[in-house]
């Protein structure tokens, strides 16, 4: 009990942090369109990087600089984009109405979910690498015990996030909360897209100096 504790306040910390996920989760919440099914998208992906984190698969992927590098330059463009678009709906008349501004379909919201979440290596961070390695500290089966927690601080957060932000709406009503919204939302997309950069950045010179031959200039005609 006291080990699938740990585990809960340890993935709580970590998730409760502001994000591109929580930001997505918090409007679409707000909107009021699908939000069971973007709470239970966000909590299966975050269960299932947990679970593959306390089973040693964060070990491994932190030591493979290429797939680091492919994920930071990924998330990094994704946010780059996700962010303009955010910027652009503060000022269009789109952003007076938030009936005018939500997800098309359900097949819609899971996808999208599943961009953010997945193309942000933020997420990876938290539950791959770092409940990972914490969880692997313990031996069996206290570590899948940790585990355990970990997904139940994700789940209660998520849930928790969706419907806590109806109460929000009405004060969404008024045209320029949602422009302000909007405008934060771009901000922090992108500054976390600019930090990808740079870790990209990072990356590459890691990947650079451990397979040097993937970068050898004489390969060129």
């Amino acid at each position: 009990m006291v080990v699938l504790l740990k585990g809960f306040i340890t993935a709580g910390s970590l998730i409760v942090a502001i994000g591109a996920q929580n930001a997505y989760v918090l409007t679409q919440g707000i909107r009021g369109h699908f939000i069971l099914t973007i709470a239970l998208t966000c909590i299966v992906i975050d269960v299932s990087l947990i679970f593959a984190g306390v089973a040693g698969v964060g070990v491994l992927i932190a030591g493979q600089p290429l797939l680091l590098l492919g994920a930071a330059l990924g998330g990094a463009i994704f946010l780059t984009v996700y962010g303009t678009r955010a910027l652009m709906s503060a000022f269009s008349e789109q952003s007076m109405e938030a009936g005018g501004r939500v997800l098309r379909s359900r097949a819609n919201a899971v996808w999208v979910t599943a961009a953010i979440s997945l193309l942000n290596p933020h997420v990876y961070l938290d539950t791959v690498l770092l409940i990972g390695s914490i969880g692997g500290q313990y031996p069996l089966p206290e570590r899948y015990w940790f585990g355990f927690g970990a997904m139940m601080a994700s789940t209660t957060w998520f849930l928790a996030l969706v419907f806590g932000a109806r109460r929000l709406a009405p004060f969404f009503a008024r045209p320029g909360t949602w422009r302000l919204l909007d405008l934060l939302v771009c901000m922090l997309m992108w500054s976390l897209a600019a930090s990808l950069w740079w870790q990209g950045y990072e990356y590459f010179l890691a990947a650079e100096a451990r397979i040097p031959a993937l970068f050898d200039q004489s390969w060129a005609p």
